[in-house]
C-alpha cells in the first residue's frame, strides 16, 4: 500500500498543506479530483491550502487507497502553536557579537514566517506586491522575497521602516561574520533591501552610502569536448538527451530549455525562437540539422508525446520542472566519472568556448547567448584556447636550449 505524506509547504508567499506521494497514475487522478488542489513543479508536490477542511478533503481522498502520513503536517502546526502562546522579543540586534559562544559561531536559523511581526509581515506582502507590479520574473521575485524575509525574522517586533543606514550597514556585517554569508548572497541580499527602501518606501538615496563587498572574479565553468562526450553517453532515456543536447547546441540556459514550445523550433529557417528569455528578452538561435533530426526522432518516439512543451512532465502536461533537469545533468556528469563542480549551466558556457576556439567572431556569440552587454561575453575570451595555443612559455625555450637535467 502506497503512503501519502503530508507536511507544511512554504509557497507562493503562503502556507500550505505540502502532498507527497509516489508518482503512480491512480494517486495523481486521485489528487486531480480534489477541489482547490494545485501541484508545484517547484517542490515536485500537490499541495491545498492549510485549513480543517483542506485536510478533510485530502484523507477522505486518499485514506482507502493509501495510508495516511501527517506527522510531519502535526510537528508544524505544534510549533507553530507553541510559537505563538511564547511570543517573541520585541528587539532585534545586528551586533557582530550578537549569540557569540565562546569558540563556536553563533547558527544560521531558517527564518520562520509565521513569528514575524503583523507590521512586517504587511511591510512583506507591499514588497511583493510591487515587485509583481514591476513585472519582475517569478524567479528574482522568490529571491527577493527570501533575502527580505532574513531581514525580517531578525527584526521581531521592530518595524524595517524604522531602519536607519547605520543599522543596515552593521546587518550587512553581521549576516557577512556571523552567518558566513557570501559576497554574492551579500549583493543579492542589498539589491532586495535597497529595493524596499527605494521602490516601497520611495527613499531614492537611502542606500548611496552603504558599500557593496567586492565580488570575486569568477570565470566560467565550462567541459572540455571530451567531457562534453563522456556526458552524453551516460545518457540511456532519449528525452533526457534531448534535453541536454538542445542546451549545448544552442546555448540556452536551464530555464530556456525547459520553457521550449514545439512551436518554437522551425525547421524552414532553421532558426529556434527563444521567448522571454532573461531580462524578459526574445532573441533566435540556430537550429542544428542534427539537432533538428534528434528532437524529430524523439517526438515521434516518445510516449506520452508531447504536445505544447518541448519537454512536458509526464503527469502534469506542464514545462518540465527546472529542478529536475539539473539533477539529469547531474546524474549523468557523476556516471561519467567527471569530477569538476559544474551544473548544468556548463553546457552553455562550453558552447560559447568552443565556438570561441573555432574563431566564431565574439559579437555573434553575444546575439546567440542574448547578452545585453559585450563585456559578459567578454568573459569567454579568457578561458578560449584558440589564442592562448600560439602562447610558447618561456619555461620551454629554457628546457629545450639549455637542456635542463631531470
Amino acid at each position: 500500500m502506497e503512503t501519502v505524506t503530508l507536511t507544511h509547504l512554504y509557497h507562493r508567499y503562503a502556507d500550505w498543506i505540502g502532498i507527497y506521494f509516489p508518482n503512480t497514475v491512480k494517486l495523481n487522478r486521485l489528487a486531480r479530483e480534489i477541489p482547490g488542489i494545485k501541484y508545484s513543479r517547484q517542490n515536485r508536490c500537490w499541495y491545498i491550502p492549510i485549513s480543517r477542511e483542506g485536510y478533510k478533503l485530502v484523507k477522505s481522498k486518499f485514506s482507502t487507497v493509501a495510508l495516511i502520513n501527517n506527522q510531519p503536517l502535526k510537528d508544524y502546526l505544534i510549533k507553530r502553536r507553541q510559537f505563538l502562546e511564547k511570543g517573541v522579543s520585541s528587539t532585534g540586534s545586528f551586533s557582530a557579537n550578537a549569540g557569540k559562544s565562546p569558540g563556536l559561531p553563533k547558527p544560521f536559523v531558517p527564518p520562520v514566517i509565521d513569528v514575524l511581526s503583523a507590521e512586517n509581515r504587511l511591510a512583506l506582502d507591499k514588497f511583493v506586491e510591487r515587485l509583481k507590479m514591476k513585472a519582475y520574473s517569478p524567479s528574482t521575485i522568490r529571491t527577493y522575497s527570501n533575502e527580505f524575509t532574513q531581514l525580517l525574522s531578525l527584526l521581531k517586533k521592530k518595524k524595517a521602516e524604522d531602519l536607519t543606514v547605520e543599522e543596515i550597514k552593521r546587518y550587512m556585517v553581521f549576516i557577512m561574520e556571523r552567518q558566513g554569508v557570501n559576497e554574492n548572497t551579500a549583493h543579492s541580499r542589498l539589491n532586495a533591501l535597497k529595493f524596499y527602501f527605494e521602490q516601497v518606501l520611495g527613499r531614492e538615496k537611502f542606500f548611496w552610502d552603504i558599500p557593496r563587498p567586492k565580488k570575486p572574479q569568477q570565470l566560467p565553468k565550462l567541459l572540455n569536448e571530451n567531457e562534453i562526450r563522456r556526458l552524453f553517453n551516460a545518457l540511456a532515456n532519449k528525452k533526457h538527451k534531448a534535453m541536454l543536447f538542445t542546451a549545448y547546441s544552442a546555448g540556452l540556459r536551464v530555464s530556456e530549455i525547459v520553457n521550449l514550445k514545439i512551436a518554437d523550433i522551425d525547421s524552414d529557417r532553421m532558426q529556434i525562437f527563444i521567448e522571454h528569455g532573461k531580462g524578459k528578452k526574445d532573441r533566435c538561435v540556430n537550429l542544428s540539422p542534427v539537432l533538428l533530426d534528434i528532437l524529430r526522432n524523439y517526438i515521434q518516439s516518445y510516449r506520452p508525446k508531447p504536445k505544447k512543451f518541448l519537454f512536458e512532465s509526464e503527469h502534469t502536461g506542464d514545462a518540465y520542472p527546472i529542478r529536475t533537469v539539473q539533477q539529469i545533468f547531474t546524474n549523468a556528469k557523476n556516471k561519467a566519472g567527471i569530477l569538476k563542480a559544474v551544473g548544468v549551466h556548463s553546457l552553455r558556457h562550453s558552447f560559447a568556448t568552443h565556438l570561441l576556439d573555432k574563431g566564431t567572431d565574439i559579437k555573434y556569440i553575444k546575439d546567440l547567448l542574448g547578452h545585453f552587454n559585450i563585456k559578459t561575453t567578454e568573459r569567454y575570451l579568457h578561458v578560449s584556447k584558440q589564442q592562448l595555443v600560439n602562447i610558447v612559455s618561456p619555461f620551454d625555450d629554457l628546457w629545450n636550449n639549455e637542456k635542463i637535467d631531470w
